[in-house]
């Protein structure tokens, strides 16, 4: 806060009548730039009772051109998203299926009543009859009787033949039937499943996804272009396939928006560097994702660079920093060593010296140190 002092010219103090008119001194003021008035008079009486002098109110605001820095507001509180919540009565539970056996035995007695109907129909062949050891049998044709009993043993045989699937390890079935949800099998190898149901498989194995350039920002507002690294699987597969379009494109989108919050300090830091800004992207993007049956156990960038507009300019930043921090270092190591050897030489008693030698000698070993770390290997 800047005063100015009204001072009277130097003539008009030895001509105090003719200054003042009345033959009175002008009281001397320190004016303030936008506070307030002080009697210079008030700042060196001895009166133990201080006059009161009417003030103005304070600046409390920011002046321009002053450099003054304006006052710092409390933050205001964050309000938490809230989190994606799917349906709460569609939760994975397992499908009723039968072993790949009962399908079998039901497709080759289906495919038997076939044989067996069209022997009984007088269609089946010489030959196989023979083959079979059958008597010959002089039908009339297929009747009422007999196509019934070909509806039933075909019908039987598809379903028998048509319900066989075979599981496998790390893949997952989600059942439904006229659009509901009817349970997920996890089950592996030969199985019997309704062939009238809707199967989508589902892989339920761990997996990763390594994402292309994403745009990011680092601690101060820098543009980045990141890669990240994120491993997940689907914990609960009727929410994933079900309570979502696509569950995938939903994990790219919220990696990239966690991105968007996040800021990435490149590595070499001082703030944590990627790691913590893992461990920040993971417990968000896995907190959003969860709603949707999808499990996430790390987000962690692994390459982190700075946008083409300004990676010229940090590269030449980050030189200038190492550069300076190296010269510290090196300044540090110096120091210690001609403090080690002076100690060393003065408490041995080979050497005495008095305060001007002392500081030569510090001045020569300073000079030799620096110069034998700065020469190249």
């Amino acid at each position: 806060m800047s005063t100015t002092t009204s001072h009277t010219p130097p003539e008009s103090e030895g001509q105090p009548e003719k200054a003042a008119g009345a033959g009175t001194r002008p009281v001397r003021l320190i004016h303030n730039e936008a506070t307030t008035e002080i009697p210079v008079h008030l700042l060196f009486r001895d009166d133990p009772d201080p006059v009161k002098v009417p003030l103005k109110p304070a600046v409390v605001g920011r002046r321009q051109g002053t450099g003054e820095q304006p006052r710092l507001r409390r933050p205001a509180a964050v309000r938490r998203r809230p989190v994606v919540e799917a349906d709460p009565e569609l939760v994975e539970r397992p499908a009723r299926v039968l072993p790949g056996t009962a399908g079998v035995l039901a497709g080759t007695c289906g495919l038997t009543g076939c044989l067996a109907t069209s022997w009984w129909a007088g269609l089946l062949p010489s030959s196989v009859a023979e083959a079979l050891r059958l008597p010959a049998q002089a039908g009339a044709g297929p009747g009422p009787a007999q196509w019934a009993a070909y509806a039933g043993a075909g019908a039987l045989g598809l379903l028998g033949f048509g319900g066989l699937a075979r599981g496998k390890t790390g893949r997952a079935w989600v059942l439904g039937l006229f659009g509901r949800y009817r349970g997920t099998v996890r089950r592996t190898g030969l199985l019997w499943v309704n062939p009238l149901v809707l199967r989508r498989r589902v892989d339920v194995r761990l997996r990763h996804w390594r994402s292309g350039s994403m745009p990011a920002t680092d601690p101060d507002g820098l543009a980045l272009r990141v890669v990240v690294l994120v491993v997940w699987r689907v914990r609960d597969t009727a929410r994933a396939v079900l309570g979502i379009e696509d569950h995938e494109t939903y994990l790219r989108e919220c990696v990239e928006a966690a991105l968007a919050r996040v800021p990435v300090e490149p590595a070499g830091g001082t703030r944590g560097g990627v790691t913590a800004a893992g461990d920040a992207l993971t417990r968000l993007v896995a907190t959003e994702t969860a709603g949707v049956g999808v499990e996430v156990f790390a987000v962690q960038p692994v390459r982190v660079e700075y946008a083409p507009e300004v990676a010229p300019v940090m590269h030449r930043r980050r030189i200038a920093a190492l550069d300076a921090r190296q010269r510290a270092s090196m300044l540090t190591s110096v120091v210690d060593s001609v403090e080690d050897t002076v100690t060393r030489l003065t408490m041995r008693g080979l050497v005495e010296l008095d305060d001007y030698e002392r500081k030569v000698l510090v001045r020569d070993l300073t000079v030799a140190f620096c110069s034998g770390r700065s020469e190249p290997v």
